[in-house]
């Protein structure tokens, strides 16, 4: 496997995006929170004239909540099904090079993470878990589809 993986550090750990669904890593300053919305889902901000959805991946996760009081949150833009995501994670380290192809977990993981583990992926920065796109979107919401 020759794919490229954005390491993001969530909840305290370090995982693995495909960069592939990655548009971009901002800093958002702005979150307007939606009246409604799912749990997970923080708000919305702007950027370059497009509204992104902000998920909270913590609370995707069942990990609890991020705390959107400071001024600016590192993020990952994403799109799905046409839509554009901004998924808030605590820092963003670098990009990488897959070494294998994901293999399944051999621990115990909570069910957050294993309703979004792809498995564990090497990489020159050792072992990674490689985090599902679309299962940090859908967020618990998942598992009752």
């Amino acid at each position: 496997m020759n794919a490229l993986l954005l390491i993001v550090t969530i909840a305290g750990q370090r995982v693995a995006l495909p960069a592939e669904a990655v548009e971009s890593v901002v800093e958002l300053d702005t979150l307007i929170p939606v009246p409604r919305a799912v749990p997970h889902v923080a708000g919305l901000s702007a950027l370059r004239s497009r509204v992104l959805t902000v998920i909270d991946c913590r609370r995707s996760l069942e990990l609890g909540a991020t705390d959107t009081s400071g001024p600016i949150r590192e993020a990952a833009v994403v799109e799905l099904d046409g839509h554009h995501y901004a998924l808030i994670v605590d820092s963003v380290e670098d990009v990488v090079e897959a070494l294998s192809d994901p293999a399944p977990v051999r621990a115990a993981m909570g069910p957050g993470w294993e309703r979004a583990s792809c498995g564990m992926v090497e990489t020159e920065e050792g072992a990674l878990l490689l985090v599902d796109v679309a299962a940090l979107i859908a967020g618990t919401e998942a598992k009752a589809a």
